[in-house]
Protein backbone atom coordinates (compact mmCIF):
# COMPACT_ATOMS: atom_id res chain seq x y z
CA UNK A 1 0.00 0.00 0.00
CA UNK A 2 1.15 3.33 -1.13
CA UNK A 3 1.64 6.16 0.99
CA UNK A 4 -0.58 8.26 -1.19
CA UNK A 5 -3.22 5.48 -0.80
CA UNK A 6 -2.91 5.90 2.86
CA UNK A 7 -3.32 9.60 2.62
CA UNK A 8 -6.49 9.00 0.40
CA UNK A 9 -8.18 6.32 2.91
CA UNK A 10 -7.45 8.40 5.88
CA UNK A 11 -8.58 11.90 4.51
CA UNK A 12 -11.61 9.93 3.12
CA UNK A 13 -12.27 8.28 6.21
CA UNK A 14 -12.44 11.59 8.52
CA UNK A 15 -14.46 13.17 6.07
CA UNK A 16 -16.56 10.43 6.89
CA UNK A 17 -16.33 11.17 10.67
CA UNK A 18 -16.83 14.85 10.07
CA UNK A 19 -19.58 14.64 7.86
CA UNK A 20 -21.52 12.21 10.47
CA UNK A 21 -20.87 14.07 13.77
CA UNK A 22 -22.44 17.05 11.69
CA UNK A 23 -25.58 15.12 10.67
CA UNK A 24 -26.22 13.20 13.45
CA UNK A 25 -25.19 16.17 16.04
CA UNK A 26 -27.39 18.37 14.33
CA UNK A 27 -30.68 15.98 14.54
CA UNK A 28 -29.88 14.90 17.93
CA UNK A 29 -29.76 19.44 19.11
CA UNK A 30 -33.11 19.93 17.16
CA UNK A 31 -31.53 22.91 15.33
CA UNK A 32 -29.00 23.62 13.14
CA UNK A 33 -26.08 25.46 14.55
CA UNK A 34 -22.78 26.95 13.15
CA UNK A 35 -20.88 23.71 14.80
CA UNK A 36 -22.69 21.89 12.56
CA UNK A 37 -21.91 23.83 9.53
CA UNK A 38 -18.21 23.38 10.58
CA UNK A 39 -18.78 19.88 10.83
CA UNK A 40 -20.33 19.80 7.22
CA UNK A 41 -17.28 22.26 5.85
CA UNK A 42 -14.75 19.99 7.22
CA UNK A 43 -16.15 16.84 6.03
CA UNK A 44 -16.46 18.38 2.20
CA UNK A 45 -12.85 19.26 2.95
CA UNK A 46 -11.69 16.09 3.83
CA UNK A 47 -13.81 14.23 0.78
CA UNK A 48 -12.77 16.91 -1.97
CA UNK A 49 -8.96 16.22 -0.90
CA UNK A 50 -9.46 11.98 -0.33
CA UNK A 51 -11.26 12.41 -4.04
CA UNK A 52 -8.61 14.40 -5.50
CA UNK A 53 -5.60 11.94 -4.45
CA UNK A 54 -7.85 9.11 -4.95
CA UNK A 55 -8.61 10.49 -8.77
CA UNK A 56 -4.65 10.92 -9.01
CA UNK A 57 -4.07 7.36 -8.08
CA UNK A 58 -6.52 6.31 -10.62
CA UNK A 59 -5.07 7.80 -13.67
CA UNK A 60 -1.89 6.15 -12.91
CA UNK A 61 -3.63 3.00 -13.64
CA UNK A 62 -5.66 1.53 -16.46
CA UNK A 63 -9.23 3.14 -15.94
CA UNK A 64 -10.19 6.16 -18.25
CA UNK A 65 -13.82 5.81 -18.55
CA UNK A 66 -16.31 7.02 -16.04
CA UNK A 67 -17.90 4.46 -13.04
CA UNK A 68 -20.71 4.47 -11.46
CA UNK A 69 -17.99 4.97 -8.25
CA UNK A 70 -16.56 7.76 -9.59
CA UNK A 71 -20.15 9.70 -11.29
CA UNK A 72 -21.84 9.32 -7.68
CA UNK A 73 -18.49 10.62 -5.86
CA UNK A 74 -18.22 13.66 -7.94
CA UNK A 75 -22.20 14.14 -7.34
CA UNK A 76 -21.66 13.50 -3.77
CA UNK A 77 -19.23 16.23 -3.71
CA UNK A 78 -21.35 18.59 -5.78
CA UNK A 79 -24.38 18.05 -3.13
CA UNK A 80 -21.99 18.56 -0.25
CA UNK A 81 -21.10 21.71 -1.51
CA UNK A 82 -24.23 23.13 -2.18
CA UNK A 83 -25.77 21.39 1.36
CA UNK A 84 -22.49 23.66 3.10
CA UNK A 85 -23.98 26.64 0.69
CA UNK A 86 -27.20 26.00 2.10
CA UNK A 87 -26.49 25.34 5.57
CA UNK A 88 -24.83 28.90 5.64
CA UNK A 89 -27.65 30.17 4.35
CA UNK A 90 -30.55 28.86 6.45
CA UNK A 91 -28.09 29.71 9.35
CA UNK A 92 -27.45 32.98 8.76
CA UNK A 93 -31.06 34.03 6.94
CA UNK A 94 -33.09 31.30 7.96
CA UNK A 95 -36.45 31.12 10.03
CA UNK A 96 -36.15 28.57 13.00
CA UNK A 97 -38.36 26.31 11.64
CA UNK A 98 -36.21 25.86 8.64
CA UNK A 99 -33.36 25.52 11.17
CA UNK A 100 -35.32 22.75 13.05
CA UNK A 101 -36.08 20.67 10.06
CA UNK A 102 -32.78 21.37 8.05
CA UNK A 103 -31.85 17.98 9.71
CA UNK A 104 -34.08 15.90 7.15
CA UNK A 105 -31.87 17.50 4.41
CA UNK A 106 -28.51 16.56 5.84
CA UNK A 107 -29.59 13.05 6.08
CA UNK A 108 -30.49 12.97 2.80
CA UNK A 109 -27.13 14.41 2.03
CA UNK A 110 -25.17 12.11 4.22
CA UNK A 111 -27.10 8.97 2.78
CA UNK A 112 -26.10 9.60 -0.57
CA UNK A 113 -22.43 10.39 0.11
CA UNK A 114 -22.60 6.67 1.41
CA UNK A 115 -23.33 5.06 -1.88
CA UNK A 116 -19.56 6.03 -3.58
CA UNK A 117 -17.85 5.53 0.08
CA UNK A 118 -19.30 2.20 0.36
CA UNK A 119 -18.44 1.32 -3.22
CA UNK A 120 -14.99 2.44 -2.95
CA UNK A 121 -14.95 0.29 0.05
CA UNK A 122 -15.78 -2.69 -2.23
CA UNK A 123 -13.86 -1.92 -5.26
CA UNK A 124 -10.70 -1.33 -2.94
CA UNK A 125 -10.99 -4.53 -1.49
CA UNK A 126 -11.72 -6.35 -4.59
CA UNK A 127 -15.17 -7.71 -3.83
Amino acid sequence: MTIKLILAIVTITLALVFYTIGVFSERHSGSLRIKHVVMFGLGLFFDTIGTTIMSAIAKNGATANFSLHQITGMAAIILMAFHLLWAIYVLIKGTEKAKSKFHKFSLLVWLFWLIPYIVGMIIGIGV
